[in-house]
């Protein structure tokens, strides 16, 4: 069956999701040679269009600490070997979409993209990230209806897959936790500076012929790494960003 397919497409790419993404290198390379704007223009809008993809791929890492800081432990992971979950997450976020996680993801690969200003590349990608998470979803589905059975098919049959019904809200079980945030989540702020800065290099190099980057580029960027590496040696040596239940 073609659902049969799908699903086992689906495992596959949830296993290797850390690297499938890589196949939109070339769309970005392209953008990169036919955009005609590469991150280097002067000006108030050079600076306007940077904050706004900043802004777009945070509300989406905004998004994903939303979810995650009001998870029980179990659930909205970054396991990538197999399908886990301790039990079905209902509430917050979840009670919005199905997939609140891969919304989130959705806009911080949007919001670096838009550096590019290309309407070719931000389609491309937006069909990419429908074929790629339609799959991963559906697994993930079969996963999950397998597990909770008729609890799960009545959460499905009331909530939308990606796109969020506002009026569906519930409220979350668990209270914020910062703390899971920041062990959790760290990389993706990380990520989101690095990509962005890297567009910027990109985009000097293309349009000065040379490596650069503003002050307050630098100045960004060592924030981001600094917050990177500090988190992780805390959630390497230390359970200061550990919570239980979390």
């Amino acid at each position: 069956m073609l659902k049969d397919d799908l699903v086992r497409q689906g495992d596959w790419l949830f296993r290797w999701r850390g690297c499938v993404p890589l196949l939109m290198l070339p769309v970005v390379v392209l953008g990169f040679m036919e955009s005609n704007y590469y991150g280097g223009a002067e000006g108030i809008y050079g600076e306007a269009w940077k904050a706004l993809c900043f802004i777009v791929a945070l509300s989406g890492l905004a998004i994903r600490v939303l979810v995650v800081g009001r998870a029980p432990s179990g659930t909205s992971g970054r396991i990538t070997k197999h399908q886990k979950a301790s039990r079905l997450n209902t509430t917050g976020l979840y009670s919005l979409c199905r997939n609140p996680l891969y919304l989130g993801n959705f806009f911080m690969n949007f919001g670096v993209l838009l550096f590019l200003n290309s309407i070719f590349v931000l389609a491309i990608f937006t069909l990419f990230f429908w074929l790629y998470y339609e799959r991963i979803i559906l697994r993930e589905e079969d996963f999950l209806e397998g597990k909770f059975g008729d609890e799960y098919r009545a959460w499905a049959g009331r909530t939308p897959v990606f796109i969020p019904r506002f009026s569906r809200w519930i409220s979350p079980d668990l209270p914020f936790s910062w703390r899971t945030v920041l062990r959790r989540e760290y990389t993706g702020l990380f990520a989101v500076v690095a990509a962005l800065t890297a567009m910027e290099l990109a985009g000097g190099l293309l349009t000065e012929g040379k490596l650069s980057l503003g002050v307050n580029w630098r100045a960004v960027f060592a924030f981001g790494l600094a917050a990177y590496l500090i988190l992780r040696s805390l959630k390497k040596y230390t359970r200061l960003l550990h919570e239980p239940g979390r």
